[in-house]
């Protein structure tokens, strides 16, 4: 990984401000910017490692205004905490281009339904 610059922390600014405005939004951002600074193979966990404190800060920040609803949060926190298991030990042998085709699909999706 190269050494810290400003592009890199712009980069982090403008996930972090997706992300707390659209909730994770700033994965999608992530991605295609880490490309130039990550090896393939480690681009999708360092994505995930950096929106990990990135979405904490968010969600306290939304509990600190009292518009967190936590009844609401807590089975998707769950299962997502039970699928994200297998996905991390699946990631070591899905070949990294398929990776980036599913990637690819899911933003298509969002795209589409947030078009529609």
């Amino acid at each position: 990984m190269k050494k810290f610059s400003v592009r890199s922390a712009l980069s982090g600014a403008v996930a972090g401000i997706l992300n707390g405005l659209l909730g994770a939004g700033g994965g999608m951002v992530l991605v295609p910017l880490l490309e130039r600074q990550v090896e393939q193979r480690q681009l999708f966990p360092t994505a995930v490692a950096v929106m990990l404190p990135l979405s904490a800060v968010s969600a306290g920040v939304y509990a600190l205004h009292g518009s967190l609803p936590l009844k609401q949060a807590l089975p998707f926190l769950l299962g997502g905490c039970l699928g994200a298991v297998p996905a991390g030990l699946l990631c070591k042998r899905i070949p990294v281009a398929v990776l980036r085709r599913i990637f690819a699909l899911f933003l298509l999706w969002g795209g589409v339904r947030l078009l529609l």
